[in-house]
């Protein structure tokens, strides 16, 4: 059992930062891969980011690429996403999640947290 629980998450102006957290219950937060989600009003969850267990390996959506930079501590059982030149369309809930492969498929996934909202004014 995986508990995950996000913060960092506010209101930032167009082209500002945030940096997300997500921190892991239990010991073995280094077995799991974790993704980034986030889903907007009125659209599909889409996939951010995803980083390997050990750190070695990471994927990004195109929309964020560039951009946002996922990183993981296994020491302090916690993963984090960097945001930098923010735009309004990357307002959203965003959500972690934990699963056994470092994918885009969010059936991958079988910890998720409750999210954090993330707000962009232009």
């Amino acid at each position: 059992q995986v508990l995950l629980v996000e913060s960092g998450g506010g209101l930032v102006q167009a082209g500002g930062s945030l940096r997300l957290s997500c921190a892991a219950s239990g010991r073995t937060f280094s077995s799991y891969a974790m993704g980034w989600f986030r889903q907007a009003p009125r659209k599909e969850r889409e996939f951010v980011a995803t980083i390997s267990q050990s750190g070695g390996f990471t994927l990004y959506s195109d929309s964020v690429k560039g951009r946002f930079t996922v990183s993981r501590d296994n020491a302090k059982n916690t993963v984090y996403l960097q945001m930098d030149s923010l735009k309004p369309e990357d307002t959203a809930v965003y959500t972690c999640a934990a699963g056994p492969m470092s994918t885009r498929q969010a059936l991958n996934y079988g910890y998720w947290g409750q999210g954090t909202q993330v707000t962009v004014s232009s």
